[in-house]
């Protein structure tokens, strides 16, 4: 029998924190937030210290001793619950044996992420980042507060009191009391508004490897993920989606699937048909009986070819600048040597492991509470709210593990809380709707990464150098038309296309970078890492083509063009290091026959990442035998976490390196399920080896720079095997030949 864990209590209500500490239950309850627009104008890993703190709810203190830390980012198995508990329980001087994690309620108020204004909500690899100091100073100020407490208690000057592993003594008097002891007492104190931050050198737990927050109950199956959730009659609905994108229903016969066993309703709901049953089961089985009649006549029916060949006719032509510098064109028709190069890219699917799945229902006063993977709560709040007929503050969101996501879960127009909401609106919330998603319903009619072409032309001259570099792209939008388009569009341009190319860090004599924003009928998406998904596999094998023109050595090349990024030399310096790369030898030193050695190096999302590939080539295989990476993402708050973020990054790329794409046939995606998108295997994995560049700067995120270096790494080290350049993703192996 299915053993099922209530959703933790939501915190108290704004209103109780603003005066400061407050006691629940003998509780103390406190935190801080910080100015959004402040944190907007800065630049990647800001100094936040200066900015005035107000209080609100990140930390709870209890009689029990445990310390429960309110984290406001979704944790879709990157582990930042840990990393965010990790600096609280640092400053306030926890014992991380007592620490518990708990996710925060839908409030922009409180729970604002500063990257994304007044949006509550995760992605972007912004976790850490935007709550660095904001958890230092709500673990510093409870700390405080506990002194101070004490302090009075004892009545001896707080300044000889010291804090321990969640223990407060006094030396000179020989008293001691735990946490939960001075809970109550601490709440009545006053909020400190500047508390004193530690030192980096007074660290215990940042920069250690403690144990991750959500490990054991995510082995013994404790763990509750938004598909776990069952609600008192629940029922459980699937939705039969137009098979093309833009489709429409035109007529439908459910005569049988009403007569399915357990099948309760049926109903025709702006996204399609939805089908209501006793279980999933049932539900699925009465999908299958309908008769549906589709008008495509709005519909997207070209295959993944023709829209290929649309997007390569449209780069004949001049698109938006993004960035220019100089005269590019002049430079290189002046140059010694030309290269030029193409690289596409295809549709790619999230398959995250979870598929998507909402619950939504309706409360006796007319609420409505909802259990999901929440990763944008102040989208999902208003766009369920709105859906429903509602205000805001009738709507709250239950946020619960979520089984991947890699930005699917993200989307702009929250679209399966929608489709959950007009369901439980359609039946007048009656009972609980378990919205359930099937792979083949994500994979066939979801969002993708965007297909992408890049079109890069640059000149070299007598010794080598790099004269000017034209570079065009074209894919389709992913923030045009969305609540994110004033933020991240500037004159037509969409930052998420082009970022990783337009802003490169190689100092380049001449440029000029332009894009077109592609027409389809197929909705895109941000996919983990976004836009550096391709723009890293576009520079990072150009440079390394233009590198092996010049007779330059690969990494001495880049290092070359990175004298005004030097923390991505660092790091690049060190993965060439750590994989023993022989600047005189290059890829060939001590390679066996058809083995050669890669490089890349890209900076993203505020972190910088190289990676080194050692790789098996010929007769159309290819083997990754190891992956030698170096990340600097700042103070490593977890590096225990941080390496298997970029392992994970790894096993989660190599499979669109290799073989997976998304294609249409007619308007009709073809690849429905593991079958024909095949992840990674574990036979597969190469060996990775991670080092972390030591840093004293403000943390930034790791859960996608990992990602885009992996295909230009491999990308270099075929060709060092082989001698021929595969540019295109995935990499097409069927002509690979030997040495």
């Amino acid at each position: 029998m299915l053993k099922v864990r209530q959703a933790a209590p939501p915190v108290p209500s704004r209103r109780a924190f603003l005066g400061g500490g407050v006691v629940a239950a003998g509780a103390l309850v406190i935190g801080f937030t910080l100015d959004p627009a402040k944190f907007a104008q800065a630049a990647p890993g800001p100094d936040l210290s200066a900015l005035p703190p107000m209080p609100n709810a990140f930390v709870r203190i209890a009689a029990d001793d445990t310390v429960t830390v309110v984290i406001k980012h979704l944790d879709m198995g990157q582990g930042n619950t840990t990393g965010l508990a990790t600096i609280l329980a640092d400053e306030l001087d926890a014992d991380w044996a007592t620490i518990r994690t708990t996710f925060a309620p839908a409030d922009a108020t409180l729970y604002n992420n500063f990257a994304f204004g007044p949006v509550q909500g995760t992605g972007g690899s912004t976790a850490i980042a935007n709550s660095w100091v904001q958890l230092r100073k709500a673990g510093a100020a409870a700390r405080a507060m506990l002194v101070a407490a004490a302090a009075e208690r004892w009545t001896v000057p707080a300044s000889e009191i010291t804090v321990e592993s969640g223990t407060v003594r006094h030396a000179a008097s020989n008293r001691q009391a735990r946490f939960g002891e001075l809970a109550e007492a601490a709440a009545a104190q006053p909020v400190p508004k500047e508390p004193r931050l530690k030192e980096a050198s007074q660290f215990t737990l940042i920069g250690k490897k403690v144990p991750r927050t959500d490990s054991v109950a995510k082995t013994d199956g404790t763990a509750i993920y938004s598909l776990d959730i069952r609600r008192p009659g629940q029922l459980t609905a699937v939705v039969a989606h137009a098979p093309r994108f833009g489709g429409t229903v035109k007529t439908v016969d459910d005569k049988a699937a009403r007569a399915v066993a357990g099948v309760v309703d049926v109903l025709t709901i702006p996204t399609g048909v939805a089908v209501l049953a006793r279980d999933t089961w049932s539900a699925m089985k009465g999908r299958e009986a309908l008769k549906i009649t589709w008008d495509d006549s709005a519909a997207e029916t070209r295959s993944s070819d023709a829209i290929l060949a649309d997007h390569r006719k449209r780069l004949e032509t001049p698109g938006l600048v993004a960035s220019k510098k100089g005269d590019a064109a002049g430079a290189i028709a002046g140059s010694a040597k030309v290269l030029e190069a193409e690289f596409t890219f295809p549709y790619l699917a999230h398959a995250a492991m979870e598929p998507l799945n909402a619950t939504i229902e309706k409360a006796s006063d007319g609420t409505y509470d909802v259990f999901a993977g929440c990763q944008l709560q102040t989208i999902e709040q208003a766009v369920v709210a709105a859906t429903l007929g509602v205000t805001t503050d009738k709507v709250r969101l239950h946020t619960q593990w979520a089984g991947g996501s890699f930005g699917r879960r993200a989307t702009p127009g929250a679209d399966y809380f929608a489709e959950t909401a007009s369901i439980v609106r359609a039946t007048g919330g009656k009972a609980p709707v378990h919205l359930v998603w099937t792979r083949e319903d994500d994979m066939a009619g979801g969002f993708y990464r965007p297909m992408v072409v890049h079109r890069l032309r640059a000149g070299l001259d007598a010794k080598g150098g790099i004269t000017g570099w034209e570079h065009r792209t074209i894919g389709k939008s992913i923030m045009i038309g969305t609540a994110f388009e004033t933020m991240i569009v500037k004159d037509g341009v969409d930052a998420t296309t082009v970022e990783g190319a337009s802003d490169t860090p190689y100092a380049l004599p001449a440029y000029r970078f332009e894009v077109h924003n592609a027409r389809e009928g197929v909705p895109v998406l941000w996919w983990r890492s976004v836009g550096h998904t391709h723009t890293a596999q576009a520079m990072e094998v150009f440079i390394d083509e233009l590198a092996h023109a010049a007779g330059a050595d690969p990494v001495a090349y880049r290092l070359g063009l990175l004298g005004g990024a030097p923390r991505l030399s660092a790091t690049l310096k060190l993965a060439a290091e750590k994989a023993g790369w022989d600047p005189k030898k290059g890829a060939d030193k001590n390679r066996d026959k058809n083995r050669g050695l890669g490089v890349a190096a890209h900076e993203s999302f505020g972190s910088y990442v190289a990676m080194v590939a050692d790789v098996t080539a010929e007769d159309a295989k290819v083997k990754v035998n190891r992956i030698v990476a170096a990340v600097d993402v700042g103070i490593a708050v977890n590096p225990d976490v941080i390496r298997a973020q970029v392992e994970g990054a790894v096993g989660f790329a190599l499979s669109s390196v290799l073989r997976n794409k998304i294609t249409l046939k007619d308007g009709v995606v073809q690849e429905k399920n593991f079958d024909a998108y095949e992840p990674t295997r574990m036979s597969e994995m190469p060996v990775v080896e991670v080092h972390i560049v030591p840093s004293t700067a403000a943390p930034t995120g790791i859960g996608e720079p990992g990602v885009p270096v992996i295909a230009p790494a491999i990308s270099n080290a075929i060709f060092a095997a082989t001698g021929q350049r595969l540019r295109s993703l995935p990499l097409d192996l069927s002509g690979l030949k030997g040495a």
